[in-house]
């Protein structure tokens, strides 16, 4: 099983579930904890290969990662707690797991809040992605982190995210890093598929006006699903919760409190 934390409020019976993206462990979700325990119970999970959720022996015989068994792991871990439903909180790579989730098991998901949110990858993206299933084999996967994140994160006022990213993927082994990188066989399809069919189940997209590669897709999307919300925050990259922490908290509790 994953790693979790779990934080039990006195008084709530609304769950919070953070889903970190690929590289990052629940670390990053260091300037939201305190403010939603206190309103909310919170669980903290790291993906597998993340943070203190090591490879398993099985996994040393697996080549390749789905985003169908990585959602699994979550609901594995929510079953062991005994939560029926939570809200969900995600950024980047974790927005694709939470929609997921909500789209083969929209009974165990309130509602969701997707930070950096990853619906649509653009022609740079893809490019990057093409280039680095290329050489993930033949060149050091710190060196390809390093350059994702700069690409992904590549102003002044983005080192903070950026820096903790890179801290965080050096915890991850070659091996591990090369089969969450080939989870992007599958990801086109998908996100089409999220893209084309809205679920009914109240969202938002918290995104920075400064995430190039991924706001505008946000944008469209918003337009064409009712049930979901668009919020764009100033003079802020990709990682939402680490740029604008205050902003993003503000923003999700509201949303959460309103439904």
């Amino acid at each position: 099983m994953l790693h979790y934390n779990t934080y039990e409020h006195s008084t709530s019976n609304q769950w919070i579930t953070f889903v970190h993206g690929a590289g990052g462990s629940s670390s990053i979700w260091f300037k939201q904890l305190r403010v939603f325990k206190a309103h909310f119970n919170v669980l903290l999970l790291d993906l597998r290969g993340h943070g203190r959720s090591k490879p398993s022996l099985k996994d040393s015989f697996t080549e390749d990662y789905t985003f169908d068994v990585i959602t699994e792991d979550i609901l594995q871990v929510m079953d062991h707690c005994n939560i029926r439903s939570s809200h969900f909180v995600g950024i980047s790579l974790g927005t694709i797991l939470i929609r997921n989730l909500a789209e083969n098991y929209p009974e165990r998901v309130e509602s969701m809040i997707m930070g950096g949110a990853i619906m649509k990858m653009n022609v740079r993206s893809r490019f990057l992605i093409k280039m680095g299933m290329i050489f993930k084999s033949v060149v050091p996967y710190m060196f390809l982190y390093k350059l994702f994140a700069f690409v992904i994160m590549p102003r002044k006022n983005h080192k903070k995210s950026r820096n903790l990213f890179v801290n965080e993927a050096k915890k991850l082994y070659q091996k591990e890093f090369i089969r969450w990188f080939r989870l992007t066989s599958e990801i086109k399809p998908l996100l089409s598929l999220f893209r084309q069919k809205p679920v009914d189940i109240p969202s938002i997209y918290i995104m920075g006006e400064q995430d190039y590669l991924f706001l505008p897709a946000i944008e469209k999307l918003t337009k064409a699903h009712k049930k979901a919300q668009l919020f764009v925050v100033q003079n802020c990259g990709h990682v939402v919760n680490v740029d604008q922490p205050q902003v993003f908290n503000q923003q999700a509790i509201n949303f959460i409190k309103g439904l």
